[in-house]
């Protein structure tokens, strides 16, 4: 599965392409959309759709994911960053994809550990879980690692979909106690009781 990984920005919106084979993952592609601080907004977010459409067309990623923003002491640049996360959102729903939203926190852990990680950390971390690859800025780093955080969260909700794996039956299986989701009609349980 081909994921690009955004992280909405009106300067610059970083991308990156990740495929995801089982555990494996491998880098395909990264970058930045920049736009000009000197046009006004409705052309600069034209500037963000058009260069995340051509990133899709280059590409042709089977889903997305996208960086949920958060509020910061100025509403007025909280609101444009609002803005140019919608193109985020809309531009690879227009193209047909599956759009995954995640808080930077949720990326943060799921690719270095912790939710409080430093953008150093982040672009480590991702260096390492993506061999070889050469990362051209921080914000294409962060894109990266919201494509990683996408590929482990879409392929464990894959497999619970498809029945093939449901941690919680699993630990309890192991645990030796009885699903309490699995009790009959009856209300009895087998093995140790479900505290």
């Amino acid at each position: 599965m081909r994921i690009i990984g955004i992280d909405p920005g009106l300067r610059f919106t970083g991308w990156g392409i990740i495929e995801s084979e089982g555990s494996s993952l491998h880098h395909i592609a990264n970058g930045v959309v920049k736009t000009l601080s000197t046009n006004e907004l409705p052309r600069r977010l034209v500037e963000i759709h058009d260069g995340i459409q051509a990133v899709l067309a280059d590409y042709q990623p089977d889903e997305a994911a996208v960086e949920i923003t958060l509020a910061n002491k100025n509403p007025s640049s909280t609101l444009k960053l609002g803005m140019a996360r919608g193109i985020a959102l809309i531009t690879p729903a227009l193209a047909g994809l599956p759009v995954g939203e995640y808080l930077p926190m949720i990326v943060k852990k799921s690719v270095v550990g912790t939710g409080h990680a430093t953008k150093d950390q982040v672009q480590m971390m991702v260096e390492r879980l993506l061999p070889g690859c050469k990362i051209t800025s921080s914000d294409a780093a962060d894109a990266l690692a919201i494509a990683i955080c996408h590929a482990h969260n879409a392929s464990t909700g894959r497999k619970w979909a498809e029945g093939t794996e449901d941690p919680i039956s699993v630990a309890l299986k192991k645990a030796g106690i009885e699903d309490p989701r699995a009790v009959k009609k009856t209300g009895k349980t087998r093995g140790k009781k479900f505290r």
